[in-house]
């Protein structure tokens, strides 16, 4: 008998598309396991793509590709009405008819929404979505760092909620830690370098470079946001941080988490211009870390951007680290966390791999919805 999980993907950028291909390339392997996804719509910020009756239809494989190269071009998902083979609704008429498909599948054949934007916008349907019966699966870290209103609303299923992709692409962190609670576990600490981009500056800097040379570098690499303060702020950090706080228990919000931003007040996307930040505002922050290098490696120390949960402490910022350390031996753009329990008392649970890009992101979204087969008829 073949399992069938019906859903909706929202978010067609790199990791949507990117999910997208992982889907049509897996159907030799899904077939031999007996599972058939079948996805039923697309969404952007713009627009929803559906197939014209989502109770025996689905968007053929076909479509999902060309979906991916007319948004790779820059296109608009309306260019797909001209096949005859899918509806599109704009993006007032695209949010009642997600909630109309999950009303009619979400307790009969049951729906997965595959959360891949990187909006905010996306909280409302998808609380109304768990009331509709409905599974959800991000990579999306807003919906979990909203409120707790929100975030209570997301949870109060937990079977039905994935998100291993929110912290650390791919890597089995959610996963980890839900294992280790689970067994009564009390974790005591958690310390990691959960940017891609921050661990590569942070390493690159320890070798005597300065930081605007840096930046730049791993702007022109690809690894920064187009205005690399989206990074430097250290904002992303302290979502992720707080998905894991949370995950342990901690009723905070993002106003309860000490940031530490590589750039001050006065060089804000406000106040600064991203090519004056780029061109002379990075050169004012070459001092003040070179004197931090110098003094962490008189005492044989390295600096890393880390996130810290313990005792009532949660902040992210620059800390002086052991350079044997796990975090302190870490190199490039991997992401490394330590978790300390009970049972990993001396030696902490380490995790460490790629935490970055699209492919190894796609790949966990497509396992968490791979792990929610179970609730498909």
């Amino acid at each position: 008998m073949k399992k069938v999980i019906s859903l909706i993907l929202m978010g067609c950028g790199g990791v949507g598309r990117q999910l997208l291909q992982h889907i049509v390339s897996c159907r030799p392997l899904h077939a031999k396991q007996g599972i058939h996804l079948r996805v039923v719509g697309v969404s952007d910020s713009k627009s929803l793509v559906v197939a014209p009756d989502v109770s025996t239809m689905e968007l053929a494989d076909n479509s999902l590709l060309q979906l991916c190269r007319i948004k790779s071009d820059g296109s608009s998902l309306h260019t797909l009405a001209a096949s005859g083979q899918v509806e599109v609704f704009t993006n007032s008429e695209s949010t009642k008819k997600i909630t109309d498909v999950a009303a009619l599948l979400g307790k009969s054949t049951g729906l997965a929404l595959v959360d891949c934007s990187a909006s905010s916008e996306t909280i409302p349907l998808l609380t109304q979505a768990v009331d509709l019966g409905c599974c959800i699966v991000m990579a999306n870290k807003k919906p979990l760092t909203s409120t707790m209103e929100d975030y209570d609303k997301l949870i109060s299923h937990p079977r039905h909620i994935r998100h291993e992709s929110t912290v650390g692409a791919g890597l089995p962190v959610i996963s980890s830690l839900h294992r280790i609670l689970s067994s009564g576990d009390p974790v005591r600490r958690i310390i990691g370098s959960l940017s891609g981009t921050l661990g590569y500056v942070m390493s690159e800097v320890e070798d005597g470079k300065p930081i605007s040379e840096v930046v730049r570098s791993a702007k022109n690499l690809g690894y920064t946001e187009p205005d690399p303060r989206d990074d430097l702020s250290g904002m992303d950090v302290a979502r992720k941080a707080l998905i894991l706080a949370r995950l342990l228990g901690w009723r905070i919000n993002l106003d309860d988490i000490k940031i530490e931003s590589l750039y001050p007040k006065e060089m804000a996307p406000s106040v600064m211009a991203v090519e004056e930040f780029l061109g002379t505002g990075l050169l004012l922050l070459d001092k003040d870390i070179k004197e931090r290098v110098s003094k962490a490696s008189l005492s044989g120390n390295v600096l890393r951007y880390v996130c810290v949960i313990e005792a009532s402490r949660c902040e992210v910022g620059i800390q002086e680290l052991a350079k044997d350390s796990p975090l302190g031996r870490l190199r490039g753009s991997d992401n490394v966390l330590e978790i300390y329990s009970r049972c990993y008392n001396d030696q902490p649970l380490v995790i460490q791999g790629a935490g970055a890009g699209n492919d190894t992101t796609a790949a966990g979204v497509l396992a968490d919805i791979i792990d929610i087969q179970d609730l498909f008829p």
